[in-house]
């Protein structure tokens, strides 16, 4: 008996041997470049971070298309994020796990299941204005995504001047006559990665979804518009915005223009200058007022034209598109200000915005009393800010693009915030201000509705990440529901699955309203929109 008790202890330790090193061996694995080991987490999901993919924009590389990264030897350890690129703090509600701050910020990260191939790829792009934000933000986390069965990655590029900034002298220098753009090339070099590498860790690289929020949704429709990216993708998600509206490209010669204008204004008028200055010292010199704000250019390379000329060609590619909009992406005082929110006050703000067109305006946004004017006024609000370009984009990809569309309207506002935040305040995205001061402006009114990035943690999984909120079981179904039709997109191109509310094509003239009560009803913002559509400046 006892012989036998050994033998059983002797092959338990063995199973146990073997077991850990399977689970070791699932944690190396060898791309490209050369072999990484990332992390086994609790869930059973591998995670490896800090993966380069593009060498550091560093003094010449500084405004060039990202370079390429170095084979290394050895085994690189990717347990631990990479540095975010360069921005100031200007969101409160963004909470970073990076390794620093620098221009060497060309990383991304990528969660994979213990075990699978040719599973889908979801590629993640943040949102921040093009200011602001990184890969290793918590509510962008791939790993409750990945425990269904999705291969999920986050991707950093660069931000603001370094990543937007167009110059004659750049253009000059450029093989291909373009300058700008440089953080929309570098989440082209990512999709490229993905494309080389993904199928390391059982990801199928024809298969690859895009999605981001904000400033990552207009990449998601800017690399769906280029020809750089458009074969990389297979599908695209995007929640609130797109290229095709009040943040569109440029002309190069306006980008080139900005540049000389921004490098004039900080003495520093040759790019050999600009590229001197450090890092610091160049992103303290954008926070000077009166300064210009850089946005993508048609710079004939990555955009050969404008996106709104590539869409309604059908140029883009073709691929199935989910897009949506949160309730309250702008509040009422977009429209207001600081005025009273009666209906004379509300005519008077349509009329400055609208100089001979109030009256059209006012039927489409309709409002006979205080509640009813906050309500339009928050409609109108949101619809310049982003909504607008978010349908537009919808619309257009229905018309040209041959594939299904699907669009939402999500509602769910956040709950209150855990009382252990003290006299912390809403922010004015939907994050937080910890205690204001007491002579400062007062805060903005709360929210009526789903804020601008509220959706972000919902949709990805993550409410748990976000301890500022005290999520209740309502947050949780409406999480489990919008997840589940995100995740089912990303795998089959269509949203709808067994046990959720049918979702109907966006050319069926619904949208889907994603709340506690999640439904399809008829889009009545078709007026609306196509009177927006007619101001847009192309």
């Amino acid at each position: 008996m006892k012989l036998k008790a050994h033998s059983i202890f002797f092959v338990t330790v063995l199973l146990a041997a073997m077991f850990t090193v399977n689970v070791f061996a699932q944690t190396q694995l060898k791309i490209a470049n050369g072999s990484l080991e990332g992390v086994a987490e609790k869930s059973g999901v591998r995670s490896f971070k800090g993966i380069p993919f593009g060498a550091p924009a560093t003094g010449d590389n500084r405004w060039k298309a990202p370079q390429a990264v170095q084979n290394w030897t050895g085994v690189r350890k990717a347990d631990k994020f990479g540095a975010r690129c360069m921005q100031r703090n200007v969101f409160g509600d963004m909470n970073f796990r990076a390794n620093g701050m620098g221009e060497d910020c060309l990383y991304l990260n990528v969660w994979a299941p213990a075990k699978g191939n040719k599973l889908p790829v979801l590629v993640y792009f943040y949102g921040g204005g093009f200011i602001a934000g990184d890969g290793s933000e918590p509510r962008y986390d791939g790993e409750s995504m990945a425990t269904k069965g999705i291969v999920a990655v986050t991707v950093n590029y660069r931000l603001g001047v370094f990543g937007f900034m167009a110059h004659p002298e750049l253009t000059k220098e450029s093989p291909n006559k373009a300058s700008g753009n440089y953080g929309l090339l570098d989440q082209s070099a990512a999709l490229k990665w993905v494309q080389q590498n993904i199928a390391a860790f059982g990801g199928d690289p024809k298969r690859v979804t895009i999605a981001g929020e904000s400033a990552g949704s207009i990449s998601v429709s800017a690399q769906m518009a280029s020809p750089l990216s458009r074969n990389l993708i297979a599908g695209a998600i995007g929640e609130s915005g797109s290229i095709m509206g009040a943040l569109s490209a440029v002309p190069l010669s306006e980008g080139e223009q900005s540049g000389v204008k921004f490098g004039q204004a900080i003495g520093k008028e040759s790019l050999a200058a600009l590229r001197a200055m450090p890092a610091d010292q160049l992103l303290e010199a954008t926070a000077k007022p009166g300064l210009p704000r850089f946005s993508p250019t048609v710079d004939g390379w990555f955009f050969p034209k404008s996106p709104f000329e590539i869409f309604a060609a059908g140029e883009q590619a073709r691929v199935p598109l989910l897009a949506g909009v949160n309730s309250a992406e702008s509040g009422y005082f977009g429209v207001l200000g600081r005025e009273t929110p009666t209906v004379e006050n509300y005519r008077k703000a349509l009329e400055r915005l609208y100089p001979g067109k109030a009256d059209e305006v006012f039927k489409l946004y309709p409002a006979t009393n205080e509640t009813e004017v906050l309500d339009a006024a928050q409609d109108l609000a949101s619809d310049r800010f982003i909504s607008y370009s978010t349908w537009k984009w919808t619309d257009v990809a229905t018309k040209t693009g041959g594939k299904a569309t699907y669009y939402y309207r999500y509602e769910r506002p956040r709950p209150a915030m855990r009382p252990e935040m003290g006299n912390a305040q809403p922010g004015l995205a939907g994050g937080v201000i910890r205690n204001p001061q007491p002579n400062a402006a007062p805060p903005r009114p709360p929210a009526r509705g789903a804020v601008h990035s509220a959706e972000i943690e919902y949709a990805m999984g993550n409410l748990d990440s976000n301890k500022v909120y005290a999520w209740t079981p309502d947050d949780y179904k409406v999480s489990k529901v919008m997840q589940e039709y995100f995740a089912n997109f990303i795998k089959t191109g269509n949203p709808n699955g067994k046990g959720l509310p049918a979702w109907p094509k966006f050319a069926e003239g619904q949208r889907l309203i994603i709340d506690v009560n999640t439904r399809a009803e008829a889009d009545k913002t078709r007026a609306r929109y196509e009177f927006l559509d007619q101001q847009v400046k192309r």
